[in-house]
């Protein structure tokens, strides 16, 4: 039973110096000329060959992960 109450006030007393550790108040962000942002809009519906030929269309694909990799030579 001592040792149940002894870990009860240890765990009470980390949890309070925790809570004084903490920053009393936030920073200010008002100089910071922060702009809202804005949701990503869905990608246009588009189809592509891959070395195969076959025909790979984007919306096939909704809900995985895409790489598209466009490389050219000149």
């Amino acid at each position: 039973m001592i040792r149940r109450s002894g870990l009860a006030i240890l765990g009470a007393a980390v949890v309070m110096g925790l809570a004084l550790a903490a920053p009393a108040a936030s920073p200010s962000l008002g100089g910071l000329d922060l702009e809202p942002y804005e949701p990503p809009k869905p990608a246009p519906v588009f189809s592509l060959p891959d070395l195969a030929g076959r025909t790979w269309n984007l919306a096939d694909l909704r809900g995985k992960v895409v790489l598209i990799f466009f490389w050219a030579t000149w």
